[in-house]
């Protein structure tokens, strides 16, 4: 299901958090709502455990936005109902007339055209997505950083519909490590090692190494097939479509000199750790850090990540496509959202809200799943952390409900390795 665009996912909105009021079934907003700038990001009692997944409690929230060019000359529920289709143009039409919506901390008419440059801020029910339920794993604890194993689906910092729910998020919630700067960032379905500052100083000095060339980066996959013995070193500049939300790959010596290359250059070396001749396990160190670089690099080679939903080829081998589909769909929880059952004791219901009663936000119903692609070493001058293996990190291949080959050589590495 293609996600509806929310507010959250405006990159001019900055964030701000309120008091929570109490709901009241009138559709009018207590304007004495006093703005908060909270110490914690979030707390233990924010997240609702259910269904597998980790959900936070509906909470009111202010997204603070300026008029950019594009917006200027719309009335403001035309500014809303076309940016940010998630909720009905009635509910704008309400929000505007109860103060929810303002413009320069003042309540307009529906009819009014904004002008450039004005704040535009919107009060509302925040609804998060839900994530999987796996825990954010401390692995190494220093004064001025600490490493952490990122569960797949949960982003690392707060981005778009995602707040409390994010590695950022969780560790505050759970372990109240004060200030927290992620020094690199792995996608949202990516698990794996995140190494995050405590410190300024720190961070400036991982930012440093990074932009010097200096790190080392290695992640593991399991991808469709036999991957090839010898190591392979993948050349072909990534070419990332934001309104597609995937990258791909051309080689630049085959484009042609009357042909223009697009994309950024791009270089990722892999090496076959082990295969059952269904799955391979491959070691990935990308050179440069584009975009879905891995993924879309792993499927150059005529070798996806066997669970990957956007860059799994069209035409590969039936029996290997059947079978991948078979593990994914096994692995695939079947909760519905609609097992939750609203109790007052979670949160309470805003009269305005399009969300409520349920829990999970229109448009997240799916669950993720843990996508075979996992960070497992950095390293600098003087210095390298790791994480363990996944689960997922062995070739036992189970067909007809009989498992057929099994080989399993994913030792789990050391959980951490450091040296001044």
């Amino acid at each position: 299901m293609k996600r509806k665009q929310q507010e959250d996912d405006n990159d001019d909105g900055v964030e701000k958090a309120v008091s929570p009021v109490v709901a009241t079934s009138s559709n009018t907003m207590n304007t004495d709502l006093l703005l908060q700038s909270p110490s914690k990001l979030s707390q233990k009692q924010d997240y609702i455990f259910h269904g597998g997944r980790r959900h936070v409690r509906p909470y009111y929230f202010e997204f603070i936005s300026h008029v950019n060019k594009r917006w200027t000359g719309k009335t403001i529920v035309d500014l809303f109902a076309d940016e940010f289709k998630g909720r009905p143009r009635d509910y704008y039409v309400g929000a505007v007339k109860s103060g929810r919506i303002k413009v320069d901390g003042e309540i307009v008419p529906v009819s009014y055209i904004v002008k450039s440059s004005q704040k535009i801020t919107h009060f509302l029910h925040r609804h998060e997505p839900p994530v999987m339920i796996d825990d954010v794993v401390i692995l190494h604890q220093e004064p001025d950083v600490v490493t952490v194993c990122k569960p797949a689906s949960v982003p690392v910092h707060p981005c778009g519909q995602y707040r409390k729910n994010t590695v950022v998020g969780i560790l505050d919630a759970e372990h109240d490590l004060g200030t927290l700067f992620p020094i690199h960032r792995l996608d949202r379905l990516v698990s794996g090692l995140l190494i995050i500052a405590r410190t300024a100083a720190k961070a400036d000095f991982f930012r440093q190494q990074i932009e010097g060339g200096m790190v080392k980066k290695r992640y593991i996959a399991k991808v469709i097939g036999v991957f090839p013995e010898d190591e392979m070193t993948v050349d072909a500049n990534i070419n990332y479509n934001g309104s597609e939300g995937r990258s791909t790959a051309e080689d630049v010596n085959s484009s042609g000199d009357d042909k223009k290359v697009k994309g950024k250059p791009a270089c990722t070396k892999f090496t076959r750790i082990d295969t059952n001749g269904t799955h391979s396990l491959v070691s990935c160190e990308p050179v440069t850090g584009r975009t879905h670089q891995i993924r879309v690099h792993l499927q150059y080679t005529g070798h996806p990540i066997a669970n990957d939903p956007l860059y799994l080829n069209q035409h590969i081998d039936n029996l290997e496509t059947y079978i991948a589909k078979r593990i994914d769909a096994g692995e695939r929880k079947t909760v519905s959202p609609d097992d939750y059952v609203y109790s007052s004791e979670d949160f309470s219901i805003d009269p305005m809200c399009t969300n409520c009663p349920k829990l999970i936000p229109q448009g997240y119903e799916e669950h993720d799943e843990a996508l075979w692609l996992h960070c497992v070493q950095y390293s600098g001058t003087g210095w390298k952390y790791e994480c363990p293996y996944p689960s997922w990190a062995s070739l036992q291949l189970h067909l007809f409900d009989t498992v057929i080959f099994v080989t399993n050589t994913a030792t789990p590495v050391a959980t951490v390795l450091y040296a001044d």
